[in-house]
């Protein structure tokens, strides 16, 4: 297995056992690959919940540009269920769960088609 699928591997277990979700492990490893070499990146391969600059980065960058959603406090409310949902105390949040999360919470998996 490559570093990749080691990564996608991790993160399907942190969907599992922090996230009580059944992740589709095809939806999750496109979303991983959407995110580029930053999954790579200890600094960038995760969300810095509680910086107001990060979620801004994730709604701007993701919900709005990749998901193409118009920018509404909706966007804000997914962003702290889906960051409650993994834990607010959880140190590391994977960014490539966290934007598997809110593509599933958008039902916009179709931007992964």
């Amino acid at each position: 297995m490559g570093k990749r699928d080691d990564l996608i591997a991790k993160y399907a277990e942190d969907l599992k056992n922090k996230c009580g979700m059944d992740p589709d492990m095809d939806l999750l490893t496109k979303v991983t690959i959407g995110c580029g070499p930053a999954i790579y990146d200890a600094d960038a391969s995760t969300v810095a919940a509680s910086q107001e600059g990060e979620i801004e980065t994730v709604k701007n960058n993701f919900l709005i540009k990749k998901l193409g959603l118009s920018d509404s406090p909706a966007l804000d409310e997914a962003i702290q269920s889906v960051l409650g949902t993994y834990g607010m105390s959880e140190r590391n949040k994977y960014r490539a769960v966290v934007y598997y999360m809110l593509t599933k919470h958008f039902g916009k998996e179709s931007v992964y088609g």
